[in-house]
């Protein structure tokens, strides 16, 4: 994983392996990758990635600003996060709906971004800067792709044969080598190389070798940046060329046969070769719709498990709001009960005062002139601290009242929200079953 802290980045290693029936590439940890430098991911066209970055120690980012970029691009923004969403207005137009960050690992100060569907034109080198710290890292991403030779033979004379291997679907650009059976390198021509519009390299090799009793040759394509090989055997007969590639063949004649049977030959190949690019578009095609029905059921799984997730955390949340709505009332109804006191309190102080005020009309002496005097006082001074009392309690009740007002819609939004998951595991446990 990749670290901010104080501008420091942790590199590790990575490793790179293929699926032969899908060509698929995974991203593994592991102590050896096939000589690829420290700080670099390697990935395969069409793969999610995780391009990692964490802050040192962690903490809650979820807040601040993040900017993910790459300085060869313009614009080179490739993901921002700003004022706690995602803020993609100057974004790369090639990231658009491919680039995301999660929120619960903000919190726990992971910076790593998702970047899904990837394409050739990722490669490079990506900037993860967290302006608040003024911290930042690098990480290399390669998206590597990979194909197996096509290989066709033309036979030139009794002496000589041409042979020709042909590879589409590489990136970066591969080699082209040429092997006999001892292992040895032959001499080939140069490799012709053309970039697709897709962004992909197509190869091209031919080796003219001297056509001896069971020669055999191996046409090897490889890309070392991304530690992939793939290879197909020749072998040569003293009368004809036989391929053992499962892909394409091209037979060629010698000079000197008829004109028709050439054609004839040619026709009959032809029409080989159509029937099995339809069978092979078939069974790309069955392919195709199997790992679609199995990533549906992944995404299905993954998304279950994710709103599963989420109702729990709905479940706890409204447990600890009826806590706090059963803890609100009681203090509603102490406070209530503390208001009643009060108002009690109030009008038998008022009794007492007037009463003391018929005492001290019906009396001429100044000793209990100057009782009543002292006892009126101290009612008006305890009906006065029981006057605040009683603004406090209205206050105190006020407040709770409100609050308790928030809790109860509070929960009433978290049970909506709950009601609407079980909707949606219901919908996907009735698709599942159909």
């Amino acid at each position: 994983m990749a670290h901010l802290s104080d501008g420091l980045f942790f590199k590790p290693l990575l490793g790179f392996f293929s699926a032969s029936v899908f060509q698929h590439i995974i991203l593994l940890l592991t102590d050896s990758c096939g000589g690829l430098p420290q700080g670099t991911l390697v990935a395969s066209v069409g793969d999610d990635v995780i391009l990692p970055c964490h802050l040192e120690p962690a903490a809650d980012a979820v807040s601040k600003t993040l900017e993910w970029g790459r300085p060869d691009l313009e614009p080179r923004f490739v993901h921002v996060w700003y004022q706690r969403r995602d803020y993609l207005v100057n974004q790369n137009p090639s990231y658009k709906g491919r680039t995301s960050v999660s929120i619960e690992q903000l919190q726990q100060g992971d910076l790593s971004l998702k970047l899904s569907a990837l394409k050739p034109s990722d490669n490079g080198i990506y900037r993860c800067y967290f302006p608040s710290e003024n911290k930042h890292s690098t990480v290399e991403l390669i998206v590597g792709s990979v194909s197996s030779p096509l290989i066709a033979d033309i036979y030139l004379n009794s002496r000589e044969v041409v042979l020709q291997c042909e590879s589409k679907g590489w990136y970066p650009e591969p080699e082209v080598l040429w092997l006999d059976g001892e292992g040895n390198l032959v001499s080939a021509g140069p490799t012709e190389k053309v970039l697709g519009p897709d962004h992909l390299y197509a190869v091209s090799s031919r080796a003219t070798v001297e056509k001896r009793r069971s020669n055999s040759f191996t046409c090897r394509v490889q890309q070392k940046a991304i530690n992939q090989t793939r290879e197909t055997h020749i072998q040569v007969s003293a009368d004809c060329l036989e391929v053992t590639s499962c892909y394409a063949v091209r037979l060629s004649v010698t000079f000197g046969i008829f004109f028709l049977f050439t054609f004839a030959v040619a026709f009959v190949l032809w029409r080989w070769r159509q029937n099995q690019t339809r069978e092979a578009k078939k069974h790309r095609k069955a392919e195709a719709e199997k790992r679609e029905k199995l990533m549906a059921k992944d995404k299905m799984v993954k998304k279950k498990a994710k709103l599963n997730e989420e109702l729990q955390q709905k479940e706890e949340e409204k447990k600890n709001l009826d806590e706090v709505v059963k803890t609100l009332k009681k203090h509603k109804e102490e406070l209530e009960k503390q208001k009643q006191q009060l108002k009690d309190q109030k009008e038998e102080m008022d009794k007492t005062i007037k009463d003391t005020e018929s005492v001290e009309k019906m009396t001429d002496s100044d000793q209990t002139h100057t009782i009543t005097l002292t006892a009126k006082k101290q009612l008006r001074d305890r009906k006065q601290v029981d006057e605040n009392l009683m603004l406090q309690t209205e206050k105190l009740l006020n407040e709770t009242n409100t609050l308790l007002n928030i809790m109860t819609e509070r929960r009433k939004v978290v049970e909506n929200h709950m009601k609407k998951i079980k909707e949606t595991l219901e919908e996907i446990e009735r698709k599942h079953s159909e």
